[in-house]
């Protein structure tokens, strides 16, 4: 009898066992990586004020931690109002030189800042991977996007292009300019550590603006590497500043400062609120790219293997954690059977895992807190009647690690079709109509990004012009790109980030109105050639545009 107590004892403890020997070797694993980017340097603790490294003046400091492991990266300054106001000062400072530099000078220093972030990517990657816990694929895809964004606009920097205005009165000529906005406060997330400061960053500095970056106080080490890449690359002390640390007094201090011009935010809509009255005050530019509901919709007549694979990945990327994962999968009756046991078969096969681990597709979740909203969203699901397809709790790895879950039976009264779980949670809806599709999806405050999969193309097209959203992928769950235009409708934010049209949020247009007067500063000016006249503003104005 005791032999056999004994035995199921130790068959009863096998999951916790297993757990503890893989916690082991994931400390293991990190730990070793943690030590290869210290002794390379990568890994900077200070905060980054006009150029020098500096601590927090009252010396407080903040932990960075491994999600996949709870252990200790490294402290950071815990910086707040007085290191803030320095950083601003600097910047305003720089600015006043850097704005006054060729576009091609500019372009020369963001060429050699995107060439040093291609040349250490893979160090980039693990360290990404360790403060934020994604897999090493998606941190190095990460890297590449984020890199792509400084080479883009080290391209856009040459071509800032003024206008000439045809004007009504013979003795005018119109012209207009673009100047750069001034001193740029830059908050980002967590979720994507380089990507959404480059975006911001590279555009900024390009038309030549200086910028004060808050990182995530979650994964500020990202920041501080990428910055010192671009001191290396050359960008003048003070033109790049990084302070982290007690967020609402920075952020509050970039509110308040006249010398900032421009207020960029990537975060949850509730904050991008906060920030948009609080930029009132001094009457801000603002960009803001906030929360997202975004609607899957798959019809009777799409691909089956098309509409499994790309709903998978818009939806389990990052862990479900990206403003423009598939919230909500609307699924047509017609094909919901079929496709509900696929898309399961498919969420099934995804690894989890410490992200530094060949073939993890699925890392943690960022920390706590993150797990127990994705658990509040599901208990409130299925006591409402949803079903657990697969996945529904904690994963057997501890730490903040969660079984990728896919819910049947949702409807709209449920919370998790009403907001944003950012977590690795797919509900499935069923729809009958294209109308109703349409109205399921636009019923939400948010319009960042959705999808659609089906093969008819007329309906496609008639879809994506109903749907209110600022991006729509259509047969394809990844849509991001350098080149496209990223942006929301409705409280998914204003502006657009990435693309040519990026680069205009951080520039101001100004109109010059120049009276032509007949005198010996031009002896060849008559009523005669004003089309001469008319060639060498033209020469001026676009002249000066390609240097600004």
């Amino acid at each position: 009898m005791a032999d056999t107590v004994r035995g199921a004892s130790v068959v009863g403890n096998l999951p916790h066992v297993l757990a503890k020997r893989n916690s082991m070797q994931m400390s293991t694993e990190s730990l070793a990586a943690v030590t290869r980017l210290k002794d390379s340097g990568f890994i900077k603790t200070q905060g980054l004020v006009g150029g020098k490294w500096v601590d927090a003046e009252d010396g407080k400091t903040l932990k960075v931690e491994n999600p996949a492991t709870g252990d200790l990266i490294c402290t950071v300054p815990y910086m707040g109002q007085k290191e803030t106001s320095q950083a601003i000062s600097s910047a305003y400072e720089t600015f006043q030189s850097w704005k006054k530099l060729p576009g091609a000078e500019r372009s020369k220093c963001l060429r050699k800042w995107y060439d040093l972030l291609t040349a250490h990517k893979e160090e980039l990657a693990q360290l990404v991977t360790l403060e934020q816990g994604k897999p090493m694929k998606e941190a190095l895809g990460e890297i590449t996007y984020g890199a792509d964004f400084v080479e883009f606009y080290a391209e856009e920097a040459k071509r800032v292009y003024g206008d000439l205005l045809p004007s009504p009165l013979t003795d005018r000529r119109l012209l207009v300019l673009k100047q750069p906005v001034g001193v740029v406060g830059a908050i980002t997330p967590w979720n994507f550590p380089l990507a959404m400061i480059t975006r911001k960053i590279g555009p900024a500095l390009a038309c030549g603006c200086t910028v004060v970056v808050k990182p995530s106080e979650l994964t500020p080490l990202t920041a501080l590497a990428a910055a010192e890449l671009a001191l290396q690359a050359g960008i003048p002390p003070g033109a790049f500043n990084v302070v982290m640390g007690n967020a609402s007094e920075i952020g509050d201090t970039l509110l308040a400062s006249p010398q900032v011009r421009k207020i960029t935010f990537t975060g949850s809509t509730a904050v991008g609120k906060k920030l948009m009255a609080g930029a009132a005050e001094t009457v801000k530019k603002v960009s803001l790219e906030l929360g997202g509901n975004a609607p899957c919709i798959v019809f009777d007549d799409a691909e089956l293997d098309v509409a499994v694979k790309g709903a998978l990945a818009a939806k389990f990327r990052n862990s479900g954690q990206t403003c423009v994962c598939a919230n909500r999968i609307l699924v047509q009756e017609g094909i919901y059977e079929k496709f509900a046991n696929a898309f399961a078969d498919a969420v099934q096969q995804l690894q989890v895992g410490n992200g530094l681990t060949e073939g993890v597709a699925q890392g943690p979740l960022i920390n706590e807190a993150a797990v127990q909203k994705v658990e509040s969203f599901i208990h409130d699901a299925t006591n409402k009647g949803a079903k657990v397809l697969i996945g529904g709790k904690r994963h057997s790895l501890g730490m903040t690690f969660y079984e990728p879950t896919v819910l049947g039976n949702t409807n709209t009264e449920m919370l998790i079709s009403r907001e944003e779980v950012f977590g690795p949670v797919a509900p499935l809806l069923r729809f009958k109509t294209e109308e109703e599709a349409i109205h399921m999806a636009n019923d939400t405050n948010a319009g960042l990004a959705a999808y659609v999969f089906t093969n008819d193309i007329s309906r496609s097209w008639r879809v994506t012009e109903a749907l209110e959203y600022g991006l729509v992928g259509v047969n394809e769950g990844l849509l991001s790109t350098v080149v496209a235009p990223f942006g929301g409708y409705k409280q998914s934010g204003l502006g657009r980030e990435g693309s040519k049209y990026g680069i205009d949020e951080y520039l101001e247009v100004q109109y010059l109105c120049l009276a032509v007067i007949c005198t010996n500063w031009f002896p060849r000016f008559n009523h005669h050639n004003i089309d001469f006249l008319l060639m060498q503003l033209k020469y001026v104005c676009l002249g000066n545009m390609k240097s600004a």
